[in-house]
């Protein structure tokens, strides 16, 4: 099995030398030659192929409800996902949970949900990578926004009574 991106045609290099050329984005005919030459099947598919799915799609009444459902649902939990990264707690792995939602119907949430997963299997690899230093930097960094971003959210709504008075925030 191919391994995340390896799929991806290499961008040759442009006559100069110096800057790569553009490669043209995977088409929907050849992923799917793709995923059948290695048995592969994606998140869509395989929901697709599954008993009560198809019993659902075998009836356009209820297709489509089915279909406006998943992308309500999937949206309002990649919404509420994107409100709360600043926020201490699950805020992107609530994106990518409405992004698994809404891959499990749409190909275009399938190929965000792809690309979200290789960039974010590169970023850690990198990240294990560099010395002990610049991940202890990076970690006090993070941690610094996000004390950041509860104590402005903290002075923006109000401190809640059930505080206690010893913390220092504005009241």
């Amino acid at each position: 099995m191919a391994a995340p991106g390896e799929h991806l045609p290499r961008r040759p290099a442009s006559p100069d030398g110096l800057t790569p050329a553009p490669v043209t984005p995977e088409t929907s005919q050849e992923r799917r030659a793709r995923y059948d030459a290695d048995e592969v099947h994606s998140l869509r598919e395989r929901v697709a192929e599954s008993r009560w799915r198809s019993r659902i799609a075998a009836r356009r009444s209820l297709d489509a409800p089915y279909r406006a459902g998943v992308g309500l649902v999937g949206g309002l939990v990649v919404a509420f996902g994107i409100v709360t990264i600043p926020l201490p707690g699950p805020g992107w792995l609530t994106v990518f949970a409405g992004l698994f939602v809404l891959a499990t119907e749409f190909t275009w949430a399938e190929r965000v949900l792809e690309f979200s997963r290789r960039h974010v299997s590169r970023w850690t690899a990198w990240l294990g990578r560099q010395s002990i230093f610049v991940r202890l930097a990076f970690a006090l960094l993070t941690a610094a926004f996000v004390c950041a971003v509860l104590v402005l959210t903290l002075h923006v709504t109000g401190v809640p009574d059930w505080v206690p008075g010893w913390v220092p925030l504005w009241r």
